[in-house]
């Protein structure tokens, strides 16, 4: 299992390594940019002219590689929901970026319309898995089993709708959310190898192997971003690894920085809406620091930290 978990790693970073390059030399001959997104700062204008859409490679990458070391994952159900999860959030992705490029706006697709696919995808989740699974929980610590039933639809909605659009709201920094992305991933490694789930490691592996290295030409300064078809993907396999490997309460703590990036927004929002007044100096919360004077890598730095420490203290609650 660890030569497989290795070779996958391996394979994944080098295709990515070698195909990068030719990737953004690509994008740029078609103009295919990032448009900067509303929520950045007047500063970050400049990275209009970077590619986007880096999320492409690494989406495809690790699927081609997952069955390339193991060719009957397809048929193993853990693996077929983690792989409908990755690709169908990442294709909802895929089409808003287009859809952005294409315009050259941040609009993309209706937030209505994307709400609607990703709530879509969620019900085709909880169909497939409650046929596979127990809707049960299991509580860490108490070691105590909560039979979910039919509220387990409302769990996965939660999970997904929130966890692709929480990495997609912390996608805005160089390397920030891939980084993050990364260490959030570890966790699941090890709870697949704990559970004997040689297709899962596999595929995290993979994955891994993919994300570091497009991390190699999106740290600071990026020479291309993931866009939304990179961070939708990730946050819906991340959503859907905590399903299949029942850690879905170990998810809240593993993606802290995701969750406090989302819920800095919502906060925010709802008290200029209701208050006429802001909670945060600006949001997402990472642009907030940039604004208190520190440099952005800093601040990225700082925010892989604080994901080591969620990751650490979610697997630690995990396994008690």
């Amino acid at each position: 299992m660890i030569i497989m978990m290795l070779g996958a790693f391996l394979v994944s970073a080098g295709i990515v390594l070698i195909l990068m390059p030719y990737y953004i030399n690509y994008l740029k001959k078609i103009s295919f940019n990032q448009a900067v997104s509303e929520y950045s700062l007047e500063e970050y204008q400049k990275k209009a002219k970077t590619p986007t859409m880096g999320g492409v490679l690494f989406v495809i990458v690790p699927v081609l590689v997952t069955f390339l070391f193991i060719p009957k994952a397809v048929f193993d159900m853990d693996v077929a929901i983690v792989l409908l999860a990755f690709i169908g959030y990442g294709a909802i992705g895929f089409i808003d970026d287009y859809i952005i490029v294409i315009k050259q706006d941040n609009q993309g697709l209706l937030a209505s319309h994307k709400f609607l696919l990703q709530v879509l995808l969620a019900v085709i989740f909880f169909i497939v898995y409650q046929s596979h699974t127990s809707l049960d929980i299991v509580i860490p610590i108490f070691h105590t089993v909560l039979p979910l039933g039919g509220l387990y639809g409302v769990l996965i909605f939660f999970m997904f709708v929130g966890g692709s659009n929480a990495v997609n709201l912390t996608d805005g920094m160089d390397g920030l959310a891939a980084g993050c992305s990364v260490i959030a991933l570890v966790p699941f490694l090890l709870f697949a190898l704990q559970a004997r789930n040689i297709a899962i490691v596999v595929f995290i592996s993979s994955l891994l192997g993919a994300l570091i290295g497009y991390l190699r030409f999106n740290i600071h300064p990026a020479k291309i971003f993931m866009g939304d078809t990179g961070s939708l993907a990730l946050g819906g396999s991340l959503a859907a690894l905590a399903m299949v490997l029942k850690q879905e309460v170990a998810f809240l703590f593993i993606g802290g920085v995701f969750v406090w990036e989302t819920l800095c927004v919502i906060i925010q929002i709802s008290s200029v809406k209701l208050r006429g007044k802001r909670v945060f100096r600006y949001t997402p919360i990472h642009y907030s620091f940039v604004l208190q004077g520190m440099k952005e890598t800093k601040v990225v730095r700082s925010f892989w930290i604080l994901s080591v420490i969620c990751a650490v203290v979610g697997f630690i609650i995990a396994v008690l």
